[in-house]
């Protein structure tokens, strides 16, 4: 992985706030970085497809809009894994799926319109795979922000 330097770091930071709702939104930002807005795209685009970051994009309060959120779990035996896997990422609800060295190794966060969606999704992931799939509802929402020092 390669190094930041200083505009990447500030970049990095300044995505996790609020962007202009505009036709231009990085314009702004790159104006206030020194670069073009060109450059700018450049450089997000750099660090996406080095892995520095994983994801960009909008972050939907889904319970606002009348939907609803829950962090899943399972336990897959090691060989069927991938096959899960694949069962599991196949429904647009599953989003943020993480393999873990645990006796609970895939999780995954359900998104759905409704609340009864989630249960709904659920069951039909159990049926397709024949593994329990453990519910962990948001009791409480956190938000933690991410800086990197310069």
């Amino acid at each position: 992985m390669t190094a930041l330097d200083d505009i990447d770091r500030a970049l990095v930071n300044a995505l996790q706030d609020d962007l202009p709702l505009d036709h231009r939104p990085f314009a702004p930002l790159a104006e206030k970085l020194g670069l073009t807005e060109e450059a700018l795209l450049d450089r997000v685009r750099a660090l996406r497809a080095s892995g520095i970051l994983t994801r960009f994009g909008p972050f939907f309060d889904a319970a606002a809009m009348g939907g609803a959120f829950c962090l899943c779990a399972m336990n897959v035996p090691a060989d069927r894994f991938d096959e899960v896997n694949d069962k599991v990422n196949a429904h647009p609800e599953v989003a943020h799926n993480y393999e873990r060295s645990h006796k609970l190794n895939m999780w995954f966060v359900l998104a759905c319109e409704t609340p009864e969606g989630i249960a709904k999704i659920a069951a039909r992931i159990e049926d397709e795979t024949g593994l329990k799939v453990l519910q962990f509802p948001k009791l409480q929402e956190f938000y933690i922000g991410f800086r990197v020092a310069a």
